[in-house]
């Protein structure tokens, strides 16, 4: 496991220039709480705006186009968020999943797009209501992870051990106040420990960061980042408030050693 615990904010469709006040509080809070890396991705608006207001914490996007340019009306390229400042980029979101029609192929050629520029990735995955009800969570999950990751992901580890982020967040509890339990959580954070440890190898595999995401806020922030193979948290609606949002950084920094 990497030694910090790696807390993201996901400001998703929100978020102006009004908001870097929040980012710069964030910022400031996060050079005091160096037990914790510290990250937020803003909408493609803001990315270089919050880049320059920030000396701590990364910053990232929230998707990129898997071309390197051409005729795509309303698209980023990977180039383009790196070039606006941006050091990571979430892909594979369900929310780009079911909204955009996105599949495991497609993700998978926007992991390539976003290694072939030097960005970061943070991978995520996740079930619905249904297959979780159906007793296939796991199955699902893993199998997604595996569709979705390049077989070039391990040719970047050596330079860059941290190249990789795998964020789990079961779709049913993604901004409806739901969570599964610890145990689900630790079982399925297993899993996709064990997947990895198959597709890379216990060197590289077994310090790949498996975030939780959906509906994390601070009073339930200690007991997932507890659990099991959790690295950290992808955070949605609680990132867009500094309060919250350090609160659940802060019960990062008091997990035990």
């Amino acid at each position: 496991m990497a030694e910090r615990p790696y807390i993201v904010g996901n400001w998703k469709m929100n978020g102006t220039r009004a908001m870097l006040s929040e980012a710069r509080a964030i910022d400031r809070a996060s050079q005091r709480l160096m037990k914790v890396e510290v990250a937020l991705a803003p909408p493609f608006t803001l990315i270089h705006a919050t880049h320059k207001e920030v000396e701590q914490i990364g910053v990232g996007a929230q998707d990129c186009h898997a071309g390197e340019e051409g005729a795509h009306t309303g698209d980023i390229s990977a180039g383009m968020v790196l070039d606006a400042g941006a050091k990571f980029v979430i892909l594979g979101h369900s929310e780009r999943r079911q909204d955009h029609g996105e599949s495991n192929d497609i993700v998978r050629q926007k992991v390539e797009a976003a290694l072939a520029v030097g960005l970061r990735i943070i991978l995520c995955c996740g079930e619905s209501a249904a297959t979780r009800d159906a007793g296939t969570a796991e199955d699902f999950v893993t199998a997604q992870l595996r569709a979705s990751l390049p077989q070039s992901v391990a040719s970047h580890f050596e330079a860059s051990p941290e190249t990789l982020t795998v964020a789990y967040e079961p779709i049913w509890a993604i901004g409806t106040g739901r969570t599964p339990t610890v145990a689900d959580v630790s079982a399925m954070h297993r899993a996709i420990r064990a997947t990895l440890v198959d597709l890379y190898g216990a060197e590289h595999g077994a310090n790949v960061r498996i975030l939780y995401g959906g509906s994390v806020k601070p009073d339930n922030a200690t007991e997932l980042l507890s659990a099991d193979e959790v690295g950290g948290a992808l955070v949605g609606g609680a990132s867009l408030s500094a309060e919250n949002f350090l609160g659940i950084v802060m019960a990062a920094v008091d997990l035990p050693e």
